[in-house]
């Protein structure tokens, strides 16, 4: 349905290449409009975050320090509250370089787990069906849509053939195969034109998108010898699956071919139980964890650093664990709780 200042989806169907009309969820198309039209919104482009210079008298941030990334001019600003979103890496980045005498291993990391318990979601092809059904139809538009097959491994209790916890869910794609897929085939002039106008089958694949444990050994931390063109240090990683993962992995293989020969595959293709490459499913989060004991966590429930009250960081690296969906979502409806419960601190004086 329209929206103000975004029209409905109309299904062109290119997607991936940006939505003119802004009918799907996007900055561009609908935060940065509404904040702009608050009249409070400056937006600074080509700009770097260098490091949160912390007050150890009013023990709060006091400061915002940048870099121009055209002019190379260093500037700083302040602010009565300061959030942090610059995704997992960057946001942990800018708190692991913001060192001071009161936090030496990075701005409000007391407890030392900031960069620890880093998850991504592994992923990979499980399989793929060919379908002979409905060869006499054909979708409307330029792509027909995919499915979502949310988890359905360990829902309220271990299943008995399981052996692993917590579960994953399928992220499929459904094609018609056409002329694209036989440019080699042989013929000429009018017959092999007619030939490669009749689509083959339809196919159905699905990609398993699983959970990952949170390990305290998976961590990115602070290079101590490689810097940026502007001097700042870069990160490194330290990440490995686990068994639990494997196992994941080969379990959606298993039941990818499963429920492709139930639904009626006339062929079946089977997929790889192989791991994925930790980052390939850029859904990087907990290096910043939340939770209750500022002993083991750098965040509190509201997204508010432990230690220093006029922080919040609102990325995913407040995760605590990465359940098996993609988790934009999750992180936005955090940031609009927690902008809620810091407007009503600020405004009780209480930041």
């Amino acid at each position: 349905e329209d929206l103000p200042g975004r029209s409905a989806c109309h299904y062109c169907g290119p997607c991936p290449s940006g939505c003119s009309t802004g009918s799907y969820f996007s900055s561009q198309s609908s935060t940065l409009p509404a904040a702009r039209a608050t009249g409070n919104l400056t937006l600074r482009a080509n700009s770097v975050v260098e490091r949160l210079e912390y007050d150890g008298t009013t023990g709060k941030i006091s400061q915002v320090h940048v870099i121009d990334t055209e002019t190379r001019e260093r500037m700083a600003f302040s602010a009565k509250l300061f959030f942090l979103c610059a995704s997992t890496i960057g946001s942990t980045q800018i708190l692991m370089n913001s060192t001071s005498e009161h936090f030496p291993d990075g701005l409000a990391n007391r407890s030392g787990v900031l960069g620890r318990y880093m998850m991504d979601h592994s992923l990979g092809f499980s399989g793929m069906g060919l379908f002979l059904d409905n060869k006499d139809s054909y979708y409307h538009g330029n792509r027909p849509t995919g499915l979502y097959i949310p988890r359905f491994r360990n829902q309220h209790e271990q299943d008995e053939d399981a052996n692993f916890v917590r579960g994953y869910g399928y992220q499929t794609i459904i094609m018609r195969k056409d002329w694209s897929a036989r440019f080699n085939a042989k013929g000429f002039g009018a017959d092999l034109k007619e030939s490669l106008r009749n689509p083959g089958p339809w196919i159905f694949g699905m990609a398993g998108f699983a959970e990952c444990l949170p390990y305290e050994t998976n961590r990115m931390y602070l290079s101590n010898d490689k810097r940026d063109r502007f001097g700042i240090p870069q990160v490194a990683f330290e990440f490995q699956w686990g068994d639990n993962e494997r196992e994941l992995r080969k379990d959606a293989k298993q039941q990818a071919d499963r429920l492709l020969k139930a639904a009626g595959a006339a062929l079946v293709l089977p997929g790889s139980d192989e791991m994925s490459i930790p980052g390939e499913g850029i859904h990087e989060m907990g290096t910043a964890r939340m939770g209750d004991d500022p002993v083991h966590s750098v965040l509190n429930k509201h997204n508010q650093a432990h230690e220093v009250s006029n922080l919040f960081v609102t990325d995913v690296s407040f995760m605590t664990s990465a359940s098996c969906v993609n988790p934009s979502l999750t992180y936005m409806a955090f940031t609009a709780r927690a902008v809620y419960y810091a407007v009503q601190q600020l405004s009780e004086g209480l930041i």
